[in-house]
């Protein structure tokens, strides 16, 4: 009842919103800040499905299902938080696991990992993330479809390499315990789970130097997500260590807009979205300047002034339809050529980069992207690359196929960044550094 009245209001927000072209809009309380004054601005706010949260694919039923499966992204047993009867204590036992899986099919190897090199983590979905409360939550993508990567020892003969049997070590970090009630404290908590993780000693060049600020060896950290706005306080945490980064950025959406144009920014939290979070990482100064770079791009657009935004903000684009004329080929080289080969980089993918054909399983799909093996060939053109951390983001699997095509995907596409790591080797530096 209460998800059909969600719907219901979402419709009826949506025709109020159409309901006449000809009125004025009000200028807010934020119309004379300086930024209002930079490249970008757009004309008027964008009026699409991408801007409103209760959409058809973004509605959050507030029903008894939808509190559990918060409670399940947060990994906390119910039990403990809320009273109820020892029958209803049963049915829920059974419905949460107490420990959900996270990567550990994909570490099934011949040798035991015994300690941490690469570090994998979940950022559960924020209160705005593409999810249902009848579907299976972000944290389970991996398990059914990583678990295929070591079937046959998780040798990688493209890029020559086994991510499984090297020296290194890869650490399941589990999730970052997220409220789902504020996105402003979500956001804080993502930053400093991640930064936790960031700041400890690696397996390998512990004691080398590194290329971080401090001149020490830091370990990468994969996180897995959920909605790509996490992408802004992970690049915060990554700043602490390294100050302003690189970005390879693969998405079918610039996600720089200004706040204004993509949702209006009603309020300083509901500013920070997934469409934004390259705008705010870009003036809060996390972004080296004129070495990012977006690729799969295949938006619709405000206006031309959004690409006049993204360019202030500091990025390249590489739009997908330009893979029919260069190739991947050249898809990889305007990359490598935009980031260079000694700069630290932080590679950010959306699932959404790919076709809906072979990723239908995401909240905002755009027809027109790359196919699974055109991504992942432009991934392993990039090794070589400083990569010091990455996420993957965007994945839904209440969206996905029976045969799981998406999550499948995911999991391969992480394969291919965690295998170019893994290569590369620590990230120490000098003559006596570890090399693979």
């Amino acid at each position: 009842m209460i998800a059909s009245i969600a719907g219901f209001v979402a419709l009826s927000a949506l025709a109020t919103a159409h309901g006449d072209h000809g009125q004025s809009q009000l200028a807010g309380p934020h119309q004379g800040l300086w930024y209002n004054t930079l490249p970008g601005d757009g004309g008027t706010q964008v009026n699409n499905p991408f801007d409103n949260i209760l959409n058809s694919r973004e509605a959050i039923s507030l029903n008894e299902q939808g509190r559990l499966r918060v409670l399940r992204d947060l990994n906390i047993r119910p039990p403990a938080l809320l009273p109820m009867s020892g029958q209803r204590r049963r049915e829920i036992r059974h419905r949460i696991p107490r420990c959900p899986l996270r990567y550990r099919n994909l570490l099934q190897t011949r040798r035991p990992v015994r300690t941490q090199r690469y570090q994998t983590r979940l950022s559960p979905p924020q209160s705005v993330v593409r999810t249902n409360p009848t579907s299976r939550d972000v944290s389970t993508w991996h398990d059914g479809s990583s678990q295929r990567l070591a079937f046959s020892g998780g040798y990688n003969v493209p890029l020559q390499a086994n991510p499984f049997t090297s020296d290194m070590r890869i650490l399941d970090c589990g999730d970052v315990p997220v409220t789902s009630y504020d996105n402003a404290w979500a956001i804080r908590q993502i930053e400093e789970g991640h930064n936790s993780i960031l700041m400890r000693k690696p397996y390998l060049d512990a004691n080398k130097p590194g290329l971080s600020r401090a001149g020490k060896t830091l370990p990468r950290v994969i996180t897995l997500g959920g909605d790509h706005t996490i992408t802004l306080p992970l690049l915060r945490s990554i700043n602490k260590a390294y100050g302003p980064v690189t970005v390879i950025h693969f998405d079918s959406h610039l996600d720089s807009w200004k706040p204004k144009v993509f949702g209006g920014s009603p309020s300083e939290v509901a500013a920070i979205n997934h469409g934004t979070y390259f705008y705010h990482a870009a003036m809060e100064g996390l972004l080296r300047n004129d070495t990012n770079i977006h690729a799969g791009i295949r938006t619709t657009l405000s206006g031309p002034s959004d690409y006049d935004n993204d360019g202030y903000c500091g990025f390249e684009i590489v739009e997908a339809r330009e893979i029919d004329v260069i190739g991947t080929d050249g898809i990889i080289k305007k990359i490598r050529d935009r980031v260079g080969t000694d700069n630290p980089v932080y590679l950010s993918i959306d699932i959404d980069t790919l076709d809906p054909a072979f990723a239908p399983a995401t909240g905002t799909p755009e027809t027109g992207g790359w196919s699974t093996r055109e991504l992942r060939t432009i991934i392993r053109g990039l090794d070589g690359l400083n990569f010091i951390g990455a996420d993957i983001v965007e994945v839904a699997p209440a969206y996905d196929t029976n045969a799981e095509l998406s999550t499948m995907a995911a999991a391969d596409v992480l394969y291919e960044v965690l295998t170019i790591m893994v290569k590369k080797g620590p990230l120490s530096i000098g003559e006596d550094s570890h090399e693979l």
